[in-house]
């Protein structure tokens, strides 16, 4: 096996990557492949991570197998949970794309190569403990809408609501502040102008300040369409494909699945065919000569 000092390593960005949460080194990592696919695999595992394992490379590496045998030992290495192949979006201000290589030794199912590519997790997060049940008895926090109108009073004691106030203007107050209004805003807009002779009825008042002077709904902005920050390859043809195009990192042609399109109707069978032609042979062969 070649050593690290041969070692061909790609661009920087480029190359091996290990998959994460791999199992440790043993010596029944790869024995359930073949034994080129297991020889290949023990070279690629032991490469240091930004090394070139193109098929070229791999076959410089070592003098066993050519490059049409290192390219179907990389397809075996896919399909078996090994490696997927991956463009991989990097940078913030100058967006750049890199061609990866992700290798395991741990075999992987589809799935959790799909879960790994699309969102860098490796496992489903757990669901969280449901929160104890506390003892102690606390007073219940009131809303922002209700703090914002009890401090009405407090910027200018014309407009100081009770209790029973604050609770039924508590939605009209809401809305406000479910539209965007900060509470210093609101309390700037509802004690603007106060009547110089005194409110005789604060609540009132407020309230039809609050349907005078709701601030217009704002619509957010549709999100922006952002491109996925990795997108998987066949490993075989390097098409970019959608996760559940592939089965063992390879898509439905390298598979190999037939896409031959089925006969047309009326059209004979290859062994009709036969059957025509040896039927005109015998006539041809009998009939008198003229």
């Amino acid at each position: 096996m070649a050593t690290h000092d041969s070692t061909v390593m790609a661009v920087p960005g480029y190359g091996k990557q290990s998959a994460p949460d791999q199992r440790p080194r043993a010596a029944s990592d790869f024995t359930h492949l073949p034994a080129r696919e297991a020889y290949l695999a023990s070279l690629i595992d032991h490469l240091p991570d930004g090394a070139a394992m193109d098929v070229k490379t791999l076959a410089a590496l070592q003098p066993h197998y050519g490059q049409m045998a290192c390219r179907t030992a990389l397809n075996t290495l896919s399909s078996t949970g090994h490696l997927r192949r991956v463009r991989e979006r990097v940078g913030d201000k100058q967006c750049r794309w890199v061609f990866r290589t992700y290798f395991s030794r741990t075999p992987r199912s589809d799935a959790w190569w799909t879960r790994f590519v699309m969102t860098g997790e490796t496992s489903t997060p757990a669901a969280p403990d449901p929160p104890k049940e506390r003892t102690l008895n606390r007073i219940a926090p009131t809303s922002a809408a209700y703090a914002a109108l009890a401090g009405l009073g407090l910027a200018d004691p014309r407009l100081a609501l009770s209790a029973a106030d604050c609770t039924a203007l508590e939605p009209l107050a809401a809305e406000w502040l479910a539209r965007g209004t900060s509470p210093a805003l609101f309390t700037a807009a509802l004690t603007a102008g106060l009547p110089p002779d005194g409110v005789h009825s604060p609540a009132a008042f407020t309230r039809r300040r609050l349907l005078d002077k709701m601030p217009p709904e704002r619509h957010p902005l549709p999100p922006q369409q952002h491109q996925p920050a990795r997108i998987i390859e066949c490993t075989a043809c390097r098409t970019p494909c959608r996760p559940p195009a592939l089965l063992g990192g390879l898509c439905r042609a390298c598979r190999g699945t037939p896409t031959t399109p089925p006969p047309r109707p009326g059209s004979l069978s290859p062994a009709a065919v036969r059957a025509h032609a040896a039927r005109a042979r015998q006539a041809m062969a009998t009939s008198p000569r003229s």
